[in-house]
C-alpha cells in the first residue's frame, strides 16, 4: 500500500501547494492546476508523462505522474476522485467565504473525502457502506482542521465557518480583525464543533470494520481528530490566541485509548470477515 499512498500524496501535495503556497497570482495558480489536470488525464489514458517539468512545477513532476499512473492501473483508482481533489484546490484559489453548511460540506466532499476513498481502493476495499463511514470521518477531519487553524486561515484571508452559522449567533468579522474572541464567536464555533463531533461518531464504525494495520491507523486518526475538538473545548473556543495542537504529552492518552478502544456494534457482514 505504501508506494501507492505515497504516489497519491505527492500528486495532491503539489497541487495543494499550487493553490496555497508562494506569491503566485490567481491566474498563475489556475494555470498550474489546469496543467496538473491535463497531466492527470494524459496519465489515466495511458499516455507517457511529459518528461519536462513546466515553469512552477516541482522538478520531479514526471516521476510523480509515472508513480501515479502505475497506482491508477494497479489499484484501479477512479480518476474522478483525483479530479475532485483538483476542483477543490481550484476553489481554494478564489473562494474565501462559504455562505452555508451545504456549500462548505460540498467543498469537503471534494477536498477531503476522496483521500479516504482512495486509501480504501488502494487497500482493495470497494464497498458503499465503507465509503459512507470514510466520508464522515474525512469531512470531520477537514472541519476539525479548519477550527484548529482558524486564526492562521483568517490571517490568509479565509474564513471557513459558514456565514449562516455566524449570523445565527451574531458573530462579526470585525471582532476577528481586532483579535477579539467575542461570545458570539465562541457560540458559533461551539455549534460547529458539535456538528463535527457528530460526523466523527457517524464514521467511527469504519475503525472496526477494517482489519489489519489499517484498522489501527484509522483508530489513531479518529482519536487525533476528536482530541483536537477536546482541545477546542478546553480553551473555550479561543481560536485567536490558541491553536489546539497534539504533542508528546498526548502519547499516554493515545496509548490508553487504543488499548481500551470500545468496539461499537459492527454489522456482521463487516465484523465477521477480513477486509
Amino acid at each position: 500500500m505504501r508506494k501507492h499512498v505515497a504516489a497519491v500524496y505527492a500528486f495532491a501535495r503539489a497541487a495543494d501547494d499550487f493553490a496555497d503556497e508562494g506569491e503566485r497570482s490567481v491566474n498563475e495558480r489556475q494555470d498550474l492546476l489546469d496543467g496538473w489536470l491535463e497531466r492527470l488525464r494524459r496519465t489515466q489514458s495511458g499516455g507517457e508523462p511529459d518528461p519536462r517539468s513546466r515553469h512552477g512545477e516541482p522538478a520531479h513532476t514526471p516521476a510523480i505522474f509515472l508513480a501515479l499512473g502505475a497506482s491508477i492501473r494497479d489499484c484501479s483508482l477512479p480518476i474522478e476522485l483525483l479530479e475532485d481533489l483538483l476542483s477543490a484546490f481550484r476553489q481554494d484559489v478564489t473562494v474565501t467565504r462559504y455562505s452555508s453548511w451545504t456549500d462548505l460540506l460540498d467543498y469537503c466532499r471534494r477536498s477531503a473525502n476522496p483521500i479516504g476513498r482512495l486509501v480504501l481502493r488502494i487497500s482493495g476495499r470497494r464497498d458503499p457502506q465503507l465509503d459512507v463511514w470514510s466520508d464522515a470521518i474525512c469531512t470531520a477531519l477537514q472541519l476539525a482542521n479548519f477550527w484548529q487553524d482558524f486564526r492562521s486561515d483568517y490571517d490568509r484571508g479565509r474564513v471557513y465557518l459558514p456565514l449562516e452559522e455566524q449570523r445565527l449567533h451574531g458573530a462579526r468579522e470585525e471582532d476577528l480583525a481586532a483579535a477579539v474572541v467575542a461570545p458570539a464567536w465562541r457560540e458559533a464555533l461551539s455549534a460547529a464543533t458539535v456538528r463535527t463531533r457528530c460526523l466523527f461518531d457517524e464514521g467511527k464504525p469504519l475503525c472496526d470494520a477494517i482489519h489489519g494495520r489499517l484498522r489501527y491507523e484509522l483508530r489513531a486518526t479518529w482519536l487525533g481528530g476528536t482530541r483536537i475538538l477536546d482541545r477546542l473545548v478546553a480553551v473555550r473556543f479561543d481560536v485567536v490566541t490558541h491553536r489546539p495542537t497534539l504533542g508528546l504529552s498526548d502519547a499516554p492518552w493515545f496509548a490508553w485509548q487504543l488499548l481500551t478502544w470500545a468496539n461499537p456494534r459492527v454489522p456482521l457482514a463487516y465484523g465477521s470477515r477480513s477486509l
